[in-house]
């Protein structure tokens, strides 16, 4: 009897995947390629991801992702009832480990992967990491293959289970700061100051008594590949942006933020870090709520 127990535990430990970290490299990703409950997630558009991509990729559109609101808010996280058709259409169910891959041309790329990173986990799933360096990295090592052509992959079932303080609403986030969170611009220098606005009815400047740190900064050079752990802790201590402590990442729509909040919440491990899904696009809209101008310029 314990030899049979044994056994069968042996056997189950040697079917589940390894569970990854948050940022996984090439090798750790070919090391797992064939591991049973992998899905390699590529977010390329549909062309690009035709000519090449890691083995058994199955391909899905960024836009898919976020959709307009009701009320003209755009970019937002699509509804979680259509997400879970669209994650079961990519045959991935809540037994899956999610590997996020895009092709890692520059910081902006590497939103896309952590804004879709930060989807999965409002959506209560765990199980996922991105490809450090995207598929430029991986392809450079020049020792793992890569594949053309269409993976069609067999639908599943994903039910969703909602962290709903993962996306926090405008309400939530005023309320936040007026009881001292941080909020933290991950746009350009020049959004932040006002300077430069987003809309013709949006009004330029930031968040009240925001701090800067733009998501460009995160990467090494501005591209695919993340900053050492030691040399993120620097960054922020240069911004004026504590490591741990409620903090409201944003940006115009929660692209770039999404970075900024990957490092903080899943690279530092700042639990209280939250990205505002609908940043300056849905606040600067609100005449009702604070908004500060560094710099007065006449628009």
């Amino acid at each position: 009897m314990k030899i049979r127990l044994l056994t069968g535990l042996l056997l189950a430990f040697t079917l589940t995947p390894l569970f990854a970290t948050p940022l996984v490299d090439a090798e750790w990703l070919n090391a797992h390629l064939k591991d049973e409950n992998l899905v390699v997630l590529d977010l390329q558009d549909r062309n690009s991801y035709q000519r090449y991509h890691v083995p058994g990729a199955v391909n899905s559109n960024y836009g898919d992702w976020r959709q307009t609101s009701p009320k003209g808010t755009p970019q937002l996280m699509t509804p979680p009832a259509r997400l879970e058709q669209l994650i079961g259409s990519l045959g991935i169910d809540n037994d899956s480990q999610v590997v996020l891959v895009v092709m890692g041309s520059g910081a902006g790329d590497m939103a896309s992967a952590t804004r879709i990173y930060w989807t999965f986990k409002t959506l209560g799933h765990d199980q996922v990491s991105i490809l450090d360096g995207g598929l430029i990295n991986y392809a450079n090592k020049r020792v793992y293959p890569l594949q053309k052509g269409l993976n069609q992959p067999k639908p599943k079932a994903f039910k969703a289970k909602l962290r709903a303080a993962f996306r926090p609403d405008s309400q939530t986030v005023k309320t936040a700061l007026e009881n001292g969170a941080l909020a933290v611009d991950n746009r350009s220098r020049a959004e932040y100051l006002g300077i430069y606005r987003g809309g013709d009815k949006e009004r330029p400047g930031s968040l009240p008594h925001a701090v800067h740190l733009a998501y460009d900064w995160l990467t090494v050079n501005g591209g695919g590949q993340f900053q050492s752990l030691d040399n993120l802790k620097k960054i922020y201590a240069a911004a004026g942006v504590s490591l741990q402590g409620k903090q409201i990442n944003y940006c115009h729509t929660g692209h770039r933020a999404a970075l900024g909040w990957f490092v903080s919440h899943e690279l530092l491990g700042n639990e209280e870090a939250q990205l505002y899904d609908g940043s300056t696009a849905e606040w600067a809209k609100d005449a009702n709520l604070p908004m500060e101008q560094k710099v007065q310029l006449d628009f």
